[in-house]
């Protein structure tokens, strides 16, 4: 069971339905929509990033479009994908925009755990989803983008009760802002200071709001580049130089080393392999 909602005028896409709607991912591949999957029942087994995840009942996935998936199998899955025309040009509250917790503010794949009660809200959200897919009128591209605000509202409100991110609201807002800035420049920028900079702080400041997350903002950084590497060796057939030139390095042997550092394994080592490194069970 799939259904679509298309607006012409400006492009936008909203998709739901079950896990037919992910059969196309049969092999890894840009997922190149905002995606949650719901697992309603028994498990779901996908691939993110070269990465195999187990997903138990009772949980929400939540994918960017940059990510790599396969889907592997389940049943029983609500699942919802759209464009960034059908709800991310809208202002929202920068919690809860495409530029939020849910997208950005968190270096793992979000997973998100549901209790009895907001299960049955979810519920109640879903099958008005499905009415307002079926009801063609002027204001159904409205109330579905409204409907698609609270899910998001909802869902983000538990993944930061869920982390804690509630205690520490302020570091959780820079270490978002800091995600989103290096997903988009850290093909040419690697140094703490240019994103520093970007957010009025200084490096030290920066590091200091970091501190509650166990993760230094070049670390961060790294991760990202070393990320972008193993998707270019996985799913691409570029050489480890052309790989470096592409992410910012003027020398690829600067790469092989943060590489190694970070993996073990040279470039060529690891695109020898070519398999997933860990599974996640959740």
């Amino acid at each position: 069971m799939i259904k679509e909602f298309k607006e012409f005028s400006t492009a936008a896409l909203l998709k739901i339905g079950d896990q037919e709607l992910l059969q196309s991912y049969t092999t890894s591949q840009v997922i190149g929509l905002y995606t949650f999957i719901w697992v309603k029942e028994s498990e779901v087994n996908i691939e993110v990033d070269g990465i195999l995840v187990t997903a138990q009942k009772n949980k929400i996935i939540v994918l960017t479009p940059n990510q790599y998936f396969k889907f592997i199998g389940g049943n029983h899955l609500i699942v919802y994908q759209f464009n960034r025309e059908f709800y991310c040009i809208k202002d929202h509250d920068k919690q809860v925009s495409c530029m939020g917790v849910l997208f950005y503010g968190n270096s793992m794949i979000p997973i998100i755990e549901l209790d009895e009660k907001n299960r049955n809200k979810l519920d109640l959200f879903h099958q008005i989803f499905l009415e307002e897919l079926d009801t063609v009128d002027t204001i159904q591209a409205e109330m579905l983008r409204m409907l698609m605000a609270r899910f998001i509202i909802t869902t983000t409100r538990l993944i930061i009760q869920q982390d804690n991110f509630d205690k520490i609201e302020d570091q959780v807002d820079i270490f978002r802002e800091f995600n989103a800035l290096v997903e988009f420049n850290f093909r040419k920028e690697h140094s703490v200071g240019f994103y520093a900079e970007k957010l009025f702080k200084s490096p030290k400041t920066l590091s200091n709001n970091f501190a509650k997350f166990d993760k230094s903002p070049l670390k961060i950084i790294h991760d990202r580049i070393i990320l972008e590497a193993k998707r270019l060796l996985i799913y691409t057939n570029k050489t480890a130089k052309e790989i470096a030139y592409e992410i910012g390095f003027d020398d690829a042997s600067h790469l092989s080393r943060l590489f190694k550092k970070h993996t073990s394994l040279s470039p060529s080592e690891f695109k020898k392999r070519l398999k997933p490194e860990l599974e996640v069970k959740y």
